[in-house]
């Protein structure tokens, strides 16, 4: 029967507001496509300003400086003085967006998330590990990409920034293997620490595909930098009590193991929003301006 036809069609699958803002903002971030195929790095205006998420300067298509490799450059040079532009910008992000930078904006993110698609038998890491891995991002954070540029300053009086040379998956994947595969003379340069960058781009790529997002858990500074801002962000989530129903579909959904119904706004939360998507009772808001619902129909009546 026609209706009965009708009921079998399937919906076409939509973009969820989280891959559509990844998608716009990887294009936005390395949309200097011609790089890719020349092997060259932008060197236009741009390049002065900062995004909010690990981007590599040596990527071929990026269009703005990476805040972690700028962060170590001017710390890493006795010459710059304090970095005000660099922490005022990170500060920025952090206040106004917290982890959703993470969750929304970031490319290596997008890659961790596509990846862990691939249908394998997922790992659920024990919480006798998993708690103190998480750690890990803010020792990062202070060894690599601080103290040592600060204070580990070559005869020169410059330090090699750190975490890009020695860690940076996204620089290695965004900016080393593109690089490579265009230029034949860097190709013949790559040496063995390029090996070990390879190395560990494909040990976290690998994990992905068993564990939500290794590295965004594990080991980025960046994320252990926004993660400071998270409970005070002016980007919040929220859940409604009155209307929770305690079946915690939200806490086994969430990519990052946040005990939502305990603490929402975890700096862990990388703001994401499939909390909210799979809520029955629509009890999880997030945004700018979030409140409950009594809260919003009290402000319609007054109105």
């Amino acid at each position: 029967m026609p209706g009965m036809h009708r009921n079998r069609v399937k919906k076409k699958p939509r973009l969820s507001f989280q891959r559509t803002m990844q998608l716009l903002a990887a294009i936005l971030f390395n949309g200097y496509v011609i790089g890719f195929g020349k092997g060259k790095i932008f060197t236009g205006g741009s390049k002065a300003f900062c995004v909010p998420v690990l981007n590599c300067y040596s990527c071929p298509g990026a269009l703005g400086a990476c805040p972690i490799g700028s962060l170590q450059a001017v710390l890493g040079d006795r010459r710059s003085g304090f970095p005000f532009y660099v922490l005022g910008t990170l500060m920025l992000f952090g206040v106004v967006l917290g982890r959703a930078v993470c969750g929304l904006l970031c490319p290596f993110g997008l890659v961790q998330d596509l990846l862990h698609k691939i249908p394998v038998k997922k790992v659920k890491v024990p919480t006798l590990i998993d708690r103190p891995a998480r750690y890990g991002k803010y020792v990062v954070l202070l060894v690599l990409v601080v103290l040592l540029p600060a204070f580990a300053a070559t005869e020169t009086g410059l330090a090699p920034p750190y975490f890009c040379k020695y860690l940076c998956p996204a620089g290695t994947l965004g900016g080393g293997i593109p690089l490579l595969l265009a230029n034949p003379g860097l190709r013949q340069a790559a040496g063995v620490l390029f090996g070990w960058k390879t190395l560990v781009l494909a040990v976290i790529l690998i994990a992905s595909m068993f564990i939500h997002r290794p590295f965004c858990k594990y080991l980025c500074p960046l994320g252990a930098f926004y993660a400071l801002f998270n409970r005070f962000s002016f980007y919040q989530m929220h859940l409604d009590r009155d209307k929770c129903v305690n079946c915690k579909k939200c806490e086994q959904t969430c990519p990052m193991d946040v005990e939502i119904t305990r603490q929402i706004n975890s700096p862990e939360c990388i703001r994401c929003g499939k909390c909210k998507n799979v809520c029955p009772t629509g009890a999880i808001f997030s945004g700018f301006t979030c409140h409950t619902a009594k809260e919003r129909e009290a402000r319609s009546g007054e109105s």
